[in-house]
């Protein structure tokens, strides 16, 4: 338990140290973080998939990311000087691009390795009876899994945290930094959620929510969560309400619709949370890994964030475009 307090202690230290550098030096400092965890958790996911059967390029799963990022970045870049709204969908379309290139140079790779290599992995992995090609092909689309979640989906945390430099009519001369309350948000959803269902679960018990899946979670504790998220997120957009450099913003983006957000959001994080336990399930392991003392592997941890990411981006487009 102790080992649990220390990491969560110091993960909000060094949130608390990266959200200072987004507000008094750069955004990039948030996008280096990002780019780091996901090739980690891409790392992790890699050793997730070998372990329920299906093999895969490591290397690859841990590395891709960084391309990912770097075309996210250059998506805004281009969305912020062309003044087009539009580029935010152009930036996807490319991420996806790289994607199935990935997949096409991980194909490529296994399949003009030397062949007395490829067989003896075919070999050990019991696999004698496919053709190089097919073998070749599967660990090709296996890989690709891990560039889809959970990089792709984690890394619109990229434009989350530049939500300032997209064109979007509603927040043409709002001048607060958006981009700040929107990343806040993003992240103190999954917090409330996880911490007040494992709360409220533990006082009230009851029926459990999904016990072939994920045993310790309950109903009572997942309704404790949105309920309780829905209400500390009521605190946060009060919070910012009274700064005064956010006060344009709140009048053109009214707290129902926020609630609204925050209230899908804390089902979004539990799906998520849910659909990391049946990778580990099929897996036939209790933890992602072992990055965090006390909590697991890495992706332990941003699994609820990981769905996040995509809906509090959705929702914030949609409303501000």
């Amino acid at each position: 338990m102790k080992k649990r307090l220390y990491s969560a202690g110091l993960m909000a230290v060094v949130l608390v140290v990266f959200f200072v550098l987004k507000i008094f030096v750069s955004n990039y400092f948030f996008d280096a973080f990002f780019g780091i965890l996901a090739c980690y958790a891409g790392y992790e996911m890699s050793k997730l998939l070998s372990k329920t059967g299906l093999y895969n390029y490591l290397g690859m799963a841990m590395f891709f990311p960084a391309f990912l990022m770097a075309a996210n970045l250059v998506g805004i870049y281009a969305a912020r000087t062309t003044a087009n709204v539009m580029w935010i969908l152009y930036t996807i379309l490319i991420d996806m691009g790289l994607i199935l290139l990935g997949g096409l140079a991980s194909f490529l790779f296994g399949f003009f390795r030397k062949k007395k290599s490829i067989l003896h992995e075919m070999d050990v992995r019991g696999v004698n009876n496919m053709s190089i090609v097919k073998f070749s092909l599967k660990k090709a689309l296996h890989t690709m899994i891990a560039f889809v979640y959970p990089a792709f989906i984690f890394l619109l945390f990229i434009f989350i945290n530049h939500f300032n430099d997209l064109p979007l009519a509603k927040l043409a001369g709002v001048g607060s930094d958006v981009s700040l309350f929107i990343l806040v948000t993003a992240f103190t959803i999954p917090i409330f959620t996880d911490s007040f269902a494992m709360l409220t679960g533990s006082v009230i018990g009851g029926k459990k929510l999904c016990p072939k899946i994920s045993p310790g979670k309950t109903i009572s504790g997942s309704v404790g969560g949105v309920l309780w998220c829905v209400l500390f997120s009521a605190c946060v957009y009060l919070i910012f309400g009274s700064i005064n450099s956010f006060a344009p913003f709140m009048e053109v983006f009214p707290i129902w619709a926020y609630l609204i957000i925050t209230l899908v959001g804390s089902v979004v994080a539990q799906c998520g949370d849910l659909f990391e336990s049946i990778l580990k399930r099929r897996a036939n392991v209790k933890d992602s890994g072992k990055f965090l003392p006390g909590h697991g592997g890495l992706l332990d941890r941003i699994d609820s964030h990981i769905f996040i990411a995509a809906f509090v981006l959705i929702a914030f487009l949609i409303f501000a475009i």
